[in-house]
């Protein structure tokens, strides 16, 4: 019992500082457009975090080799430069500016990566924290009720919260860094089901982000569009929502409606989508993500 009390004395303080710190660090009122203090706390998603935080690394890292890559082609032919040229001009060459360019924009990734990193461990950390407040708080309500069990528990339920509160702002912080996804319409693929004349609505969301756009079929086969490109914010726990409706006069017909993780479009290479949007799979809608 008395193990117990100083476990629970030391898992408050413990609680307490690592909660007053990560409250420190996540001051700017700008970094959160997912929460803001008084808000109602959604869950947290641990696992679906990770997940992001795994493939947004790597996509970052990516980046970075590839700029590093073009910093050493860069140096190389300024160092060819120099050796073959006699003559120095006192101002930078537009070499020399490409070159500083890439050097800015390294470090601008070296610090993006290290801000997320810094983010998911005291992520990380506030997760650890709220399973053993949970762990605790189960402990405690199979042992008998007394003045101090309840008042034990009445803390761990407020450290829980509290835990609770700091890992949804981290997950709105983790958010800003991001980035965005370029989405390009490439079209429906439809073979025999598309005719000339049709006329096609696309309805695209991501979270409170809505994209309606609006096509036709051709009468050489092409189809045009009213608008092709869009930005999306990624957003942690929401998929894309694709819905497809044929436009036939006043009346509107289902033609199918998908969602679509973005888990995989954290990469340097624009990659092509092509969603089923029937069930057989005789309408398929082509898209294009840039992140």
């Amino acid at each position: 019992c008395i193990f117990s009390i100083f476990l629970f004395s030391f898992y408050r303080k413990s609680l307490s500082r690592s909660s007053v710190r990560s409250r420190m660090s996540l001051k700017s009122p700008k970094a959160y457009n997912s929460l803001q203090k008084g808000a109602v706390i959604w869950d947290p998603k641990p696992l679906q975090v990770k997940k992001i935080f795994e493939v947004l690394k790597k996509g970052l890292n990516e980046y970075l080799e590839a700029h590093q890559a073009e910093l050493d082609y860069l140096s190389g032919r300024h160092k060819d430069t120099k050796r073959n040229s006699r003559l120095s001009s006192p101002s930078l060459s537009p070499l020399q500016k490409q070159i500083r360019s890439v050097e800015r924009y390294i470090r601008k990734l070296e610090f993006h990566i290290s801000k997320v990193e810094e983010l998911y461990e005291a992520y990380c950390i506030q997760c650890r924290l709220r399973d053993g407040a949970t762990n605790m708080k189960h402990a405690f309500s199979l042992s008998p009720s007394t003045k101090a069990s309840r008042e034990s528990l009445v803390e761990l339920c407020k450290n829980f919260q509290e835990c609770t509160e700091d890992m949804c702002f981290i997950e709105g912080a983790l958010e800003v860094h991001l980035g965005e996804f370029h989405l390009k319409m490439k079209g429906l693929v439809g073979f025999a089901r598309l005719c000339p004349g049709d006329q096609y609505e696309v309805f695209v969301r991501l979270g409170r982000q809505k994209w309606r756009l609006k096509g036709k079929i051709e009468t050489d086969d092409s189809q045009t569009w009213d608008e092709e490109e869009k930005i999306f914010i990624p957003n942690l726990h929401e998929k894309f929502e694709i819905k497809v409706t044929e436009l036939r006069g006043l009346a509107t017909i289902l033609v199918g409606v998908v969602t679509c993780d973005s888990i995989n479009f954290f990469t340097t290479k624009p990659q092509a989508i092509i969603v089923d949007i029937t069930e057989l799979g005789t309408i398929k809608l082509q898209l294009e993500v840039l992140w």
